[in-house]
Parts: structure tokens; sequence; C-alpha cells
């Protein structure tokens, strides 16, 4: 591995976008999505599940003062196990104590995370202002001696680190490092990054490979990639040193859970387990996706981090396999993972169920951050492809037009009565929710599209990658000089894209992905240019003249996909796509019954342009037909005849836009004629 040769991301700082797409999703979210989910954190949002984040950080923080005032370390108080604490009768008589899920103080992290990455684009005082009073109430929660986790702060220490499997006091600590140094990076002020290195040196003391130390490893993981983010950050090599450990011990014999749960062990001694928690095996040994979808692709990016920085080839191929597996056997054409909602885990080879699909909104989004740092390693367009796709589609529908309501699961097909009175299918949600008790989701969606710059772009002292393609204004360092890149883009409505470059006269190489969708493109400008194509990646090396311009066109055609015949659900079944959009129909424009539509394949398609909630579209018609409904004498059953059938016009919209107007039938895989 040449470590020389990895790219990073580009600072928030030097990318402005401009871009009339995700700049409109940025926005949405500074000015709708971070107040909304402020109020949420707060309990202020009428009708929503209650959060009681930062009320646990209050009572902590009041009842910390109160025992430094008595002279007292800490808390002893009698534990007992929580999931989600049920609420009193009358809520208004709420009692000091933790409610909410184990990880509920990730909530805030991550919201405060968004927050500052909203700010390096956008400074906002007033906003600043509430992040740092929120900083103030949460670092007024933190022990002396480090320690930071409402749960156990509020429940009794004498239990901390009892069930690293189940109770999530890494994972904490993974957004609370993660919040911390968005927010030092953004603002300069690092009252929250030195809490989060106070709780990472704590940990530090306790884990570890030498004598004495503890071997146990995060039950849900993202502290891997955390602890990297800040030693890259502070430049502390202890940092580094825990996130490897924490890989290399993971799965390794004997379990450490046996030690935490020793029952599991005594009911099968010798046997494989810990499969939900990717800690059945070591992770170099690892080559098939398996447990919790979320955990996994958190786990994998922290692997990656760490082969990166480490240099450490076996583990770098094992975040190879893993990722052919999920993304050849185990992803769905919308970008989602995770099959089942059984444990919101992958499920077992091409097992892509439409209807029941969990395909959690967090899984994407970690699915985006490993790509992006498989692309670190290698520019590779396979990454690129899958991180546009999840993007585009299960990403965006996670969240309303609107930005007031949420999806937690993205299924490919959706028939309300189903969701309401078939229990395998109460998971699946015809509309959005404005929040939820569990709510991972929403502020991973704002910290994801608050810095979506950050994995469009990446580069090395002289080659800019170009990942996605967004209007932005980029200034890269080229030797001594400083150069500023304009980048414009039609997409998703159109595939042209033109860059420009000012302000430099040394070469540099643009390094352009060439989207799987996209191979048929057309180039401008880079005649006199040194070209190379590898890895689904044009490279494009000159001396670029003031304001020359380089011109791509991309077609964006519409393709009809079937799927790999091994994936049962979808036999005799296309999909409609258009560059990196996926397509369904919705009963608002199609009428009930979705599933008595067929479409003509033999036949073109149209685009024709429209609104939804406001939101300008592409919708596509294709030509078929709907199977009128069986008239029987009552018969359930029937000796075989042709169908009767009429003529169709099939109404598709994006993926991303279903469910705004109200609730209705849904599907994205169509029978063929």
């Amino acid at each position: 591995m040449d470590k020389k040769r990895y790219s990073k991301p580009l600072s928030l700082r030097s990318v402005q976008v401009t871009d009339d797409f995700w700049k409109k999703e940025m926005e949405l979210v500074r000015k709708e999505v971070i107040p909304y989910q402020w109020n949420a954190l707060n309990d202020q949002v009428e009708g929503a599940a209650p959060s009681f984040c930062m009320r646990n950080f209050k009572i902590a923080g009041k009842q910390n003062q109160e025992r430094k005032a008595q002279g007292e370390s800490y808390q002893e108080a009698s534990y007992t196990f929580r999931g989600f604490e049920a609420l009193p009768e009358n809520p208004e008589h709420l009692e000091d104590k933790f409610y909410g899920f184990v990880f509920q103080d990730s909530d805030f992290y991550k919201w405060i995370e968004a927050v500052g990455y909203s700010l390096t684009q956008h400074p906002d005082p007033e906003l600043e202002k509430t992040a740092d009073e929120a900083i103030d109430i949460v670092c007024a929660a933190q022990q002396e001696d480090g320690y930071l986790d409402t749960y156990y702060i509020l429940n009794g220490k004498d239990k901390i680190f009892s069930n690293l499997k189940d109770h999530h006091e890494m994972y904490c600590l993974g957004h609370l490092v993660e919040g911390a140094v968005a927010y030092y990076e953004a603002t300069g002020k690092d009252k929250l990054l030195n809490a989060a290195k106070r709780y990472a040196d704590y940990v530090k003391e306790r884990f570890g490979k030498e004598e004495g130390k503890s071997k146990g490893y995060p039950g849900h993981e993202i502290a891997e990639m955390a602890l990297v983010r800040l030693y890259e950050t502070t430049g502390e090599e202890k940092y580094l040193n825990l996130a490897k450990f924490f890989v290399d011990q993971r799965g390794t014999k004997p379990y450490y859970f046996d030690k935490e749960q020793p029952e599991e062990a005594a009911k099968d001694p010798d046997g494989i387990r810990y499969e939900y928690y990717q800690a059945h095996m070591p992770v170099r040994q690892q080559e098939e996706a398996v447990g919790h979808a979320v955990r996994a692709v958190y786990l994998y990016s922290g692997m990656a981090d760490v082969a990166r920085l480490t240099g450490d080839e076996e583990l770098y191929h094992a975040c190879e396999k893993l990722w052919k597996n999920m993304t050849e056997k185990k992803m769905y054409l919308t970008g989602g993972i995770g099959g089942t909602h059984i444990g919101e885990s992958f499920s077992f080879n091409y097992d892509l169920p439409n209807d029941t699909a969990y395909a959690e909104t967090c899984a994407s989004i970690g699915l985006i951050f490993m790509a992006r740092r498989m692309l670190e390693i290698k520019p590779d367009s396979r990454y690129a492809d899958a991180m546009e796709l999840a993007l585009y589609n299960t990403v965006l529908s996670g969240m309303s037009l609107d930005g007031k309501s949420f999806f937690y699961v993205n299924p490919l097909e959706v028939n309300p009565e189903a969701c309401h009175k078939d229990e395998r299918k109460f998971h699946v949600k015809p509309v959005r929710q404005k929040w939820f008790g569990c709510a991972c989701c929403p502020p991973n969606l704002a910290r994801l599209l608050s810095s979506v710059s950050s994995y469009a772009y990446t580069e090395t002292e002289d080659t800019l990658f170009v990942h996605l393609y967004m209007g932005s204004k980029i200034q890269k360092r080229i030797g001594e000089q400083e150069a500023e890149i304009i980048i414009t883009s039609g997409f998703p409505a159109n595939g042209h894209v033109e860059i420009q470059v000012k302000g430099n006269d040394q070469p540099f190489t643009l390094a352009l992905r060439i989207p799987q969708w996209g191979r048929q493109y057309k180039l401008e400008g880079a005649e006199d240019g040194a070209i190379q194509v590898k890895d689904g990646y044009l490279y494009v090396k000159k001396v670029w003249k003031e304001g020359e311009t380089l011109k791509l066109e991309f077609p964006m055609e519409v393709q009809v996909l079937q799927a790999d015949n091994r994936v049962r659900e979808n036999i005799g079944k296309v999909a409609v796509v258009r560059g990196p959009v996926v397509y369904c129909l919705e009963e608002a424009d199609n009428g009930k019954n979705l599933h008595l539509l067929t479409m003509d394949c033999s036949k073109p398609c149209t685009e024709v342009r429209e609104e939804i909630a406001k939101e300008p579209i592409i919708a596509i018609l294709a030509q078929g037909s709907r199977e009128k409904l069986t008239q029987t004498d009552g018969s359930l059953y029937m000796p075989v005849k042709q169908a009767e059938k009429e003529p169709a016009e099939l109404h598709f919209i994006p993926y991303y836009v279903w469910a705004n107007r109200g609730e209705n039938e849904m599907t994205v895989w169509v029978r063929r004629d």
C-alpha cells in the first residue's frame, strides 16, 4: 500500500457548494432540520415521540454539581437494566432519572456535528450561541475522571463498561468525538473537543493490549473511525492505537462477550456466535457482511481508516471482500442495505425482499462513510457509484421534502393496509414520522447532508478527485499557488458538467469519475492534456490556462433494469432508472393495485417535468397495461385463463420524493410484459 498516494477529503472551508440541487438540501438542513431537531431533543415537538436527550444531560449536570458540593466522587446507586424507560402516567411529573434508550446521548452529538458543518458553510451567530449553551450543558455532566455517559451517570457508575455488547458507551463516545471535531473545525472552540479527549483518555486507560487492561471492544461500532479522526485532528497517536486495538481484538477467541453473558457460551461452548455484532471471527477473516447493517458499515469504515494509516494490506483486502459481498449480493437497487427487520440486519446472499425491506437510512449513510474511505485508499469508481446511488435514493428518501418528517425504514414496495394490519410489516411506515424514540436517522441525515462536499471531492498534492458531480467553488493549493476550480453540474436533471480552473500555471490532474451508467460520455477541452482512464476515473493532466473550461456530457438516459435471477422477489420484474436516480410508481399517479400493472419494455419512455410538493422533478411515462380485477362467482381460485388487460400509461417519479402526498401505495419493481 503506497500511503503517499492516498487522497484525503477537502476541508469544508475549501469548498463552497453552489449546486442548485445540493445547496437546496443543505439549506433545508440549516433552516429547517437543525432547528426542528433541536426542538425534538428538548421534547418541544408536538405529537412527536419524546427524546429526553437534553433533559438527561441537564439532570446529570445538576447531580454532578450537587455531588461536587458534597465532596462525593460519584453516585452509588442500585442498578437495574432499562431499555427505553417507560413514562409515568403523568409526564409532567418525571423523576430526576434517565429516560430514553441507552444511546440517547448520541442524538445530541450527531446534532452538534451537523451544526459544525453548517456553520462552516454558513456562519450563524444565533445558532452558534445555542450550540455553545448546549455544549455547556453537556460538559457539566462530565465526571471528574472524564467519563461521560448519562445512562450510567444517572443509574450508577458502579456498572460502567459491564455490558459493552449492548449498552453503547463506546458508540456514544464515537459520536461525541465526531461532533466535537466538527464543531472545533468550524468554530475553533475546543470545549467539547477537550471533553471528548478526556473521555477517550479514560477509555484508553481502561482498554488495551497492556497487562491489566480490559480486552473488550464496542458492541455497536463507530468508536474505531471516530478515534482515527481524533488522531488526525490532534496528532496524538494514542487514539489511533486505541482504534487499532479495537479492530484487532474484535472476534478473537475466547470471545470477550462471553465474559459479560456466560450463559451464551454455556449453550454452545465451541460454536460461532456474535455475528450480529460482527464479532464472530477476527475482522481480517471476515468475507461476508453479516449482522446489524449499521454496525457493520461503521466497523468497515473504521477498518479502512486503520488500514490506510497503518499500511495494513491484509486489513484492506478484508475491506475489499466485505464491500464486494455487500454491494454485489446484498444491496438494494436504491443503495439500501440490511434486508431484514429481524435485528436490522443483513440477510443471506440475494435475499432482498421489497415489501419487508429494512434498508435503514443510517445503514446507507454508513455505506457512504465506507465508500469515501475506500476511495481515499484507491480511487475506483465502484465505490463512488454505490455512494452516489445511496445518496440520491435511500438517503434522500429518509427525509420529507420539507425536512420535518423522516423514514427510519426505506422499503421498495408499500401497501398501506399491510403496514397497519400485518405484524410482519409493522416496521414499514407508509408516511414519514415526525420523530422517533430511537432517533438515530434524522440527525445522521443532517450531519451527512451538511458535509456532503467532503464526499464529493478528495485530493492529493497534485490531483483533485471528483467523485460526485455537484456545483462548487473549490480552493486547492498546487505547489506554492492557490487555484480556484469552479464546477457547474446539471445533476440529477441532466448530465452536463463544466469545470473551470483559475489562478494557476502549474500542471496538475483532474481525476473525474465516469459513472457506471454514463460510460458513453463526451469530453471537450482536454485536447492538449495527458489523458488516462483507470478504474473508472478519467485522469486529465495539463497546465490549465486561465479560465479554461473542460466539459463533460453524460447520457442521462432512461434505463430499464432487471435483477440477477437469484433475487427471487424480482423474477419477471423490471425497474426504471435515470442517471443516478431510481424511479418508482405511486398510487397518487397510477391508482390502486400497483401489482396489476405491467410495463411494455419494447416501447420508449417519455420524460416530463413536474412538481411534487413544490419540488421540480423529471417524471417518466412508460407504456404498459393494467390487469383487470378478477370477476368470479366468489371462488378464490379458478382454472387458468388469459388475463384480461387494458392499456395503461405508467407514471414513474423519483424514489426519493415518494410519500410526500399522503399515504398511498408505492413500488419500485413492476412486472414486465
